[in-house]
């Protein structure tokens, strides 16, 4: 092999060789936090801000123990954030709140709702009257299949099928919109 394709392979190698040192240092750093009670989420958050530090450091100074640096850095983080959390006069997360959440949609989905309602309406103008009644009476009215043909003088097969395409042809009228 020629000295460009040795060169190549180590540099490849030594990268992959410096990734996996760098997780092992952050999965340490992670699990530090975690045994000083930090949450999942916030102890990943608070080791990727320590990481920027560290990097950031290193453009200034010489680091001798990277991992120790970001461990400390990680844990001072973690105390600042405890601290500025209990001097804070309003607590910005109430617990549990967040499963109470506005049920109501938001004015653009309103709006959204209301066209695509009105379009229907227009769609169902557009049917024969004998299309539309079959397919109000079965799909608002909740009226039975067998009751509708019955009502129709129909046979069942006759109303099912003219509910199907009545049911398309307002899927496609919506959908040209």
């Amino acid at each position: 092999m020629s000295g460009i394709g040795l060169s190549f392979v180590s540099g490849q190698r030594y990268k992959a060789e410096r990734m996996a040192k760098i997780k092992d240092m952050l999965r340490k750093a992670t699990a530090v936090l975690h045994r000083r009670g930090v949450s999942v989420d916030e102890s990943e958050d608070l080791v990727h801000d320590a990481f920027v530090r560290l990097r950031e450091y290193e453009k200034r100074q010489k680091v001798r123990s990277q991992e120790a640096i970001l461990v400390r850095t990680a844990i001072n983080i973690s105390i600042d954030h405890a601290r500025r959390r209990a001097r804070a006069p309003v607590t910005t997360t109430v617990t549990g709140l967040e499963q109470f959440g506005d049920a109501q949609p938001d004015p653009f989905e309103i709006a959204r709702a209301r066209t695509r309602l009105q379009r229907v309406n227009e769609g169902l103008q557009e049917m024969s009257e004998t299309s539309r009644r079959i397919l109000l009476a079965r799909r608002l009215d909740g009226t039975s299949v067998a009751d509708i043909a019955f009502h129709e003088g129909m046979s069942i097969a006759a109303v099912e099928k003219q509910i199907a395409r009545a049911t398309l042809f307002l899927m496609k009228w919506v959908e040209e919109w």
